[in-house]
């Protein structure tokens, strides 16, 4: 039963995402510890990414800018791999913990420097979301910072997160396949996850105009530093 508080979160989240542009994943992906195997967090958590981010991007099509595509998937490509490799040596009963510690320095940390928002920083960025998204699911906002660059308007920078997300998380949930991990044995709690991730992102396209900008940064960065304090807690309550 625990599963299925899942698909009332990634409504949420996913509602969430689609009005800011940011905060779902990271929200998500710091609840799901406790809930579901530490062996399927992570690409459960791509898959169910993968439907919010494209269902975002195919409601708002007029704004997505081709031009961020061809360098950040050569970029995701590279990444998928290294990230896949590493991802195979680690400690699945550590993982939760892992990944609340990188949260805790993606949430806390300065961001890198971003020089500019052209092809080469569109590389990088493909390489460092999906490489490290292996390892941790969701990555911070330094592709936020990056298409800032680029245009500073709300629905282009929603809309494109959600264009460089989605083939951020279709390079992982192609490497979760290709070093063997199962979606079919997961499918009824992915279904609804994903049904969840669509209906979110199309409830939260149409509130995003009648929500201000409002800065929730500082009230974000407290909420999911106490969840990935929980991740860390975890392990470490099941080790004892």
């Amino acid at each position: 039963m625990s599963e299925l508080l899942l698909v009332p979160i990634v409504f949420f989240t996913s509602c969430l995402t689609g009005i800011m542009g940011m905060g779902g994943g990271v929200l998500l992906i710091a609840v799901m510890p406790g809930l579901i195997p530490a062996s399927v967090i992570l690409p459960l958590h791509a898959a169910t990414q993968l439907a919010s981010n494209s269902s975002r991007a195919a409601f708002g099509w007029r704004d997505i800018d081709p031009g961020i595509i061809p360098a950040f998937v050569v970029g995701a490509v590279i990444g998928a791999w290294l990230g896949s490799e590493v991802y195979q040596l680690l400690d699945m009963h550590w993982l939760p913990a892992l990944i609340g510690v990188l949260i805790l320095l993606f949430t806390w940390a300065p961001l890198p420097a971003v020089r500019g928002g052209g092809q080469l920083s569109l590389l990088f960025l493909g390489f460092y979301q999906t490489g490290l998204g292996m390892l941790a699911g969701a990555t911070g906002p330094v592709g936020a910072a990056v298409l800032l660059r680029r245009n500073t308007a709300r629905d282009w920078l929603v809309v494109n997160t959600a264009v460089y997300m989605t083939l951020n998380h279709a390079m992982r949930v192609a490497a979760f396949v290709a070093i063997g991990f199962s979606f079919a044995s997961w499918w009824p709690l992915l279904s609804g996850m994903i049904v969840a991730s669509i209906i979110g992102s199309w409830v939260g396209t149409r509130l995003r105009r009648f929500v201000p900008q409002v800065n929730f940064q500082r009230l974000f960065r407290w909420m999911v530093t106490l969840l990935a304090l929980r991740m860390i807690a975890l392990p470490m309550m099941a080790a004892a």
